[in-house]
């Protein structure tokens, strides 16, 4: 009862903010209701401000309810679709995600972008925007501020894409399945890889779809790995101060172990596609919540502070997963 009383408050703040994000999105699907709950968030917390009885709800959803999406996403993941799709992507996958955080850390150093924020980009250029930057923000201990910087970066090319990507394959003469590869593997969001699929053909925004759901698995092995470095670190911390506090248990990140058992649990087939739409559903609403609240708790003169550096960095990482991905499709007779 005492959480509920410091929580309620600021959940159910979060919760209508994230409504009204929500209804926004549905207007005007290819920013969607995440970006449109981030910006509300930020535009609130940086003008009149969020009331002092909110803060307790707010940080919950930035740090719980964000956690809980990414387990939902997992109840909608196939992993015998994954399987197939999966031996005819892997090889574009894997490429385009090395290169994607090869570029963050080289480009990033140069910019002297910081360590958490270039990590943030190159995991949402390289596996799947907002999703995986939810996934990995909590591992790394990102600050509100640098998640949403790090979305917002991620959102402006992801509408450069819908815009461009068409146009590029047309170009390049790029079959359905061909496209569906490249907007699947080099465009970030789902809804983005969706708008970009649909606007080429149908059959292109099908098979992009499956490709951007098997993407997304990749959010399990690279958590996992930033987990690691991050034990690795805290041990060494650790150790250098003679403390003897440090715990592997603590670092692991436990939603990624449950984003896997509901993924399993689905391809058992326990769900009913009634359940898997209203899991769906509950799923995407709380990424709303949770960029809503990361909004609410982001103050926009320290986003300012870091200049455009991001930005560019942004640009230049997915500018470098796109080149690395028609080169792949070139390479292996696409197009």
């Amino acid at each position: 009862m005492k959480w509920l009383r410091q929580s309620g408050p600021g959940l159910l703040f979060v919760f209508l903010l994230s409504l009204f994000s929500t209804w926004l999105g549905s207007l005007m699907p290819i920013i969607g209701g995440p970006v449109f709950g981030i910006v509300l968030g930020v535009i609130i917390n940086n003008s009149i401000g969020k009331p002092q009885w909110t803060h307790a709800g707010i940080q919950f959803s930035s740090k719980k309810i964000l956690q809980w999406s990414i387990i939902a996403l997992g109840c909608g993941l196939s992993l015998t679709q994954v399987w197939q799709t999966g031996s005819e992507s892997f090889l574009l996958m894997i490429i385009s995600l090395i290169a994607s955080f090869i570029a963050a850390y080289i480009f990033g150093r140069i910019l002297k972008v910081p360590d958490r924020l270039r990590t943030l980009i190159g995991a949402g250029t390289g596996i799947c925007g907002g999703s995986a930057i939810a996934a990995v923000s909590p591992i790394i201990e990102a600050e509100e501020i640098e998640i949403a910087y790090s979305i917002s970066t991620i959102f402006l090319f992801n509408i450069a894409a819908v815009l461009l990507f068409p146009s590029i394959g047309h170009w390049f003469g790029m079959s359905d399945s061909a496209f569906g590869l490249l907007a699947g593997t080099a465009i970030n969001d789902t809804s983005s890889v969706v708008a970009a699929g649909y606007i080429y053909s149908n059959e292109a925004g099908d098979y992009a779809t499956i490709v951007k759901l098997t993407r997304t698995t990749m959010i399990v092995p690279i958590s996992l790995l930033l987990a690691a470095l991050m034990g690795i670190r805290k041990k060494k911390a650790a150790a250098a101060e003679q403390a003897v506090e440090y715990s592997f248990t603590k670092v692991f990140p436990w939603f990624i172990l449950w984003f896997l058992v509901a993924s399993l649990l689905n391809t058992m087939g326990l769900f009913s596609q009634q359940v898997l739409e209203v899991l769906d559903m509950i799923a995407k609403f709380m990424i709303v919540m949770a960029l809503s609240a990361i909004g609410l708790s982001a103050d926009f003169r320290k986003m300012m502070k870091s200049g455009v550096k991001p930005i560019l960095l942004g640009l230049i990482v997915w500018f470098v997963v796109t080149v690395v991905s028609l080169v792949v499709l070139w390479a292996s007779g696409k197009i």
